[in-house]
């Protein structure tokens, strides 16, 4: 009987312990991470370091020299060599460390082993980056962390950069317009692209940039945000209006700058190599950033004369797209589908568009039109997104690399709310006054009285 009490006493809490660590695992997995995985990693990590590097083949034979100095010191069998390991340097959400190659290795053979390192150290993901040359990072990542987004405190923001979703390796995916000016973002229907969209427009709202919207869903999606935009555009056909005077907005920045650089009038805008960065920081255009929501709206047509007026618009956002980086304007074309079949200039239009973001969508085809000509494994990895997890969307560019994104969740209140606290960074473009959103007024409650009311007798 006492055997049976020792164990149930022994027993009892040691059950308690695992369960808790099983179900802080499961609801709070940084915690768990901070407190058992790191340190279990850890150990994993130091103890089979060499035994890893050489089942996974990223061993070489030794120089003859240390071959020689090996079999003289210490007469033992000479092994292969394992890439020389740096500091591990523990994070909250995994662990990082720097490898040296070893001669006749390059980046690719480590990222080839990836999933075997995964398994052998008890990690979620394992994410190589090439430092230098020799040199190699390894990101550890600990747990699934776009499954409970959070953000980092260092997400490397700043003008025209913002940093939008959480990558896959648990670093912040920053949108740099001055790096990739134009960009296709597509997603179904509560799939999470209208997130995507509020937390670019808040981003930018705080920074000294004019804000466009063209949004045919009547402008459900970019009305909220109406105090901060300087034009917005509803329908196809306030959108037809609107779009001519982007261009020649845009025309004449090119001007500003050809006179600036002591370029002749007649030069052709094409071989104008500079862009409003060049110019002096009291003469520099603010920068423009045109949101175009439902592009598809755009394409279609059901009589004669839409179609003239939709081949118009189509050849204008063409235009903005190939000569609009260089006058500091940047296209955001955002959809739920987007298709050759759409109609003329749809992929030229897309061609134009160096980023990708691909939500969850609902064929396909139009996950082959963001990504397929970047890499097919992306159009899978876009393909198998599930319902249940919005927000979670595949970003590229035409570089070829891709690399899957989360957005955290923000709330359509708190978007609008930051919209209207900075109102007054609206820039002054008097050609887009006429396309300026009437902001309502917020109501004024009146003021409720402490005291009663008198009785009224007769």
């Amino acid at each position: 009987m006492s055997d049976w009490t020792t164990l149930l006493e022994v027993g009892g809490p040691l059950a308690a312990l695992g369960g808790g660590a099983a179900y802080t695992r499961a609801r709070h997995p940084g915690v768990y991470w901070s407190t058992v995985g790191l340190p279990l990693s850890t150990a994993r990590l130091l103890g089979s370091y060499g035994s890893v590097m050489e089942a996974c083949g990223l061993t070489v034979q030794p120089s003859r020299l240390r071959a020689l100095a090996v079999r003289a010191t210490t007469r033992r069998e000479v092994r292969p060599v394992a890439p020389r390991r740096g500091i591990i340097r523990p994070t909250s959400t995994g662990l990082r460390l720097r490898l040296r190659l070893a001669p006749g290795q390059e980046p690719a053979d480590v990222a080839a082993s990836a999933e075997r390192l995964r398994h052998a150290w008890g990690v979620h993901a394992v994410y190589v980056k090439d430092v230098k040359p020799g040199v190699v990072e390894l990101r550890l990542v600990g747990f699934d962390v776009l499954r409970d987004v959070r953000m980092p405190r260092k997400a490397g923001g700043g003008l025209l950069k913002v940093p939008v979703a959480l990558r896959e390796d648990a670093t912040a995916f920053v949108r740099d317009y001055r790096a990739v000016p134009h960009q296709l973002t597509l997603g179904a229907t509560l799939s999470g692209k209208s997130m995507y969209l509020r937390h670019l427009v808040t981003g930018l709202a705080r920074q000294p940039v004019a804000l466009v919207g063209i949004d045919c869903k009547r402008g459900v999606e970019l009305a909220p945000f109406a105090p901060r935009l300087s034009a917005l555009a509803t329908d196809p056909r306030q959108a037809a209006e609107l779009l001519p005077v982007l261009v020649s907005e845009m025309e004449d920045r090119y001007d500003l700058i050809k006179a600036r650089q002591g370029v002749a009038p007649g030069t052709p805008d094409e071989e104008i190599t500079s862009d409003i960065w060049g110019l002096p920081e009291h003469q520099r255009p603010v920068p423009l950033v045109l949101f175009v929501d439902e592009v598809a709206e755009l394409f279609l047509v059901a009589t004669k004369k839409d179609e003239e007026r939709r081949d118009e618009m189509v050849t204008q956002l063409i235009r903005l797209a190939q000569l609009g980086r260089a006058a500091g304007i940047y296209v955001e074309v955002c959809g739920q589908r987007f298709g050759a079949e759409l109609g003329k200039g749809a992929t030229m239009l897309r061609a134009q568009l160096t980023g990708r973001v691909c939500h969850r969508v609902n064929d396909e085809a139009s996950a082959k039109m963001a990504l397929g000509d970047i890499a097919p494994e992306a159009v899978y990895a876009a393909c198998s997104i599930a319902p249940e997890l919005p927000g979670l969307a595949v970003a590229g560019d035409t570089s070829g690399g891709w690399s899957r994104i989360r957005t955290p969740f923000l709330s359509l209140a708190d978007a609008a709310e930051v919209c209207r606290e900075s109102a007054h960074l609206v820039p002054d473009l008097p050609a887009l006054d006429p396309f300026r959103p009437a902001v309502p007024v917020r109501p004024v409650d009146a003021p409720v009285s402490q005291l009663k009311p008198v009785p009224v007798t007769e």
